[in-house]
C-alpha cells in the first residue's frame, strides 16, 4: 500500500451557518446527503457539524486530486460515523468509480470543530502490486 494523496481544509462555521440561513434546503440538498442532513440536524449546533462535513469533502477531494466536481461531487462523498463514532467516508457514483479505477482502497478522514472553525484532513491509500 502507498499513500495516494493527502488533503486538509478549514472552514469558518459562521460561513456555513449563513449559507444555511440564506439558502436553506437548496444549499443543504446540493452539498449534503440525506444521511448527513439527518445526523447534523439532530445536533445542538447543526451548522458546526455541516461545516465539518464540508471541510471533510474538500479535504478528500484534495487527497484524491480531483477537486469537487466531475470525478467526485458533493453528494458522491458521504461523511458518516462508524459504530465507534469515528468519521468514515462513503463513496457513491462517479467517485466510487474513480477510487476503483485508481486502486484507492482506503480513505481515512479526521474531523474537528470548535466554536468558530471546523477542519478536516484526509489520506487516500492505494493498493499496489
Amino acid at each position: 500500500m502507498m499513500i495516494y494523496g493527502i488533503g486538509i481544509d478549514v472552514v469558518e462555521v459562521d460561513r456555513i451557518e449563513s449559507a444555511i440561513e440564506r439558502q436553506g434546503e437548496i444549499f443543504l440538498n446540493r452539498l449534503f446527503t440525506e444521511g448527513e442532513q439527518d445526523y447534523c440536524s439532530k445536533q445542538k449546533r447543526p451548522g458546526m457539524h455541516y461545516a465539518a462535513r464540508f471541510a471533510a469533502k474538500e479535504a478528500v477531494s484534495k487527497a484524491l486530486g480531483t477537486g469537487i466536481g466531475g470525478k467526485a461531487g458533493w453528494l458522491e462523498m458521504e461523511v458518516m460515523r462508524s459504530d465507534s463514532g469515528a468519521p468514515t467516508i462513503l463513496f457513491h457514483g462517479k467517485a466510487a468509480d474513480f477510487l476503483a479505477a485508481e486502486g484507492i482502497s482506503i480513505v481515512q478522514v479526521s474531523l474537528t470543530h470548535a466554536r468558530d472553525y471546523a477542519a478536516a484532513n484526509a489520506v487516500a491509500i492505494r493498493q499496489v502490486g
